[in-house]
């Protein structure tokens, strides 16, 4: 079983956390980090979990238009340039009974900020019928920009080998 974990990052932050994510899943499965505009529009049959992460904009998925002020905001050139997670999820196709999933955002670390990105990737994986292997995750950064809280990526990593340690030892329809 392989794993795709799927983000959308405005200034790269988003990007480390799936990145470190990816790198936990690698320690029993074959895992990809990929950019939301790269990512396939169907899902293969080689994958077992899809990973889906955004930032949080405006209190939950980016938007054209939170996307475009995210840009007008940028001190350098921008991770995600296209569509976003929310246009994606809107597409994809999936053998959802056999796939496995898990959501996590990036947020800014301010106490009862309200809305979560996350949320609505679980929200709109589940219906597309695929199963949560765990709730969503926030991992937090400091203003618009960044940088990421210290310790995100760790955690990010160790949340990975978690969601892979949750997964079966054999692919759907094998045996034991």
């Amino acid at each position: 079983m392989d794993a795709l974990v799927v983000y959308e990052s405005m200034f790269g932050n988003t990007r480390r956390i799936a990145e470190a994510v990816a790198e936990g899943l690698s320690c029993r499965v074959r895992a990809e980090a990929v950019e939301v505009g790269s990512a396939p529009a169907q899902v293969g049959p080689d994958i077992g979990l899809i990973v889906v992460g955004g930032p949080t904009h405006a209190f939950s998925m980016s938007r054209t238009s939170t996307r475009r002020s995210a840009a007008q905001q940028a001190t350098g050139p921008l991770v995600s340039r296209g569509d976003g997670v929310r246009e994606w999820l809107a597409t994809l196709r999936t053998p959802a009974a056999r796939l496995g999933s898990a959501a996590f955002d990036t947020r800014i670390a301010k106490p009862r900020m309200p809305g979560s990105a996350a949320r609505g990737i679980a929200r709109r994986l589940r219906r597309l019928g695929v199963r949560a292997v765990g709730p969503a995750q926030s991992f937090l950064v400091i203003g618009t920009q960044g940088p990421l809280v210290d310790g995100e990526v760790e955690r990010a990593r160790q949340w990975g080998e978690r969601l892979a340690a949750s997964l079966p030892a054999t692919a759907p329809g094998e045996s034991a």
